[in-house]
């Protein structure tokens, strides 16, 4: 295990093992799942299927040009949309591409906040079905 953060003696125990276990999965995944040379290697998914990459890539691409948003904006979003779905090649390639496009760090690190509260307002809201089946069985 990689240990990759510190703690001051405020955090609880149990935010330490969530913490840890979250950078221990995270040293593992770099380990046997995610390479970030395999992001090179996405125009590969063609070999298989050529006629329908090709109309995903053209979609891709029609999608990302500049209109009613710009470049930056639509970068922003994809940063934080790949936040969202956690994926790590996506948030290598939507960090850069934000950079490219003109983001800076602290506007990058407001829309990871802004896909964290809406992910975390939708796990939360789904709490009301869980209120509705204890209320429902008479808890």
């Amino acid at each position: 295990m990689v240990w990759k953060g510190t703690f001051s003696a405020r955090d609880s125990g149990s935010s330490i093992v969530c913490i840890a276990h979250f950078y221990f999965y995270y040293s593992e995944m770099e380990k046997t799942y995610y390479d970030p040379k395999d992001l090179k290697k996405f125009g590969d998914i063609a070999d298989f299927e050529p006629e329908l990459a090709q109309k995903f890539f053209d979609y891709y691409g029609s999608v990302f040009e500049e209109g009613e948003l710009s470049a930056r904006e639509k970068a922003l979003i994809a940063l934080a949309v790949a936040h969202t779905v956690q994926c790590p090649y996506c948030i290598d390639a939507y960090t850069e591409a934000s950079l490219e496009k003109g983001a800076n760090e602290a506007q990058m690190m407001e829309a990871v906040h802004v896909a964290c509260a809406i992910r975390g307002g939708a796990s939360l809201v789904h709490g009301v079905q869980m209120m509705n089946k204890a209320k429902k069985l008479g808890m």
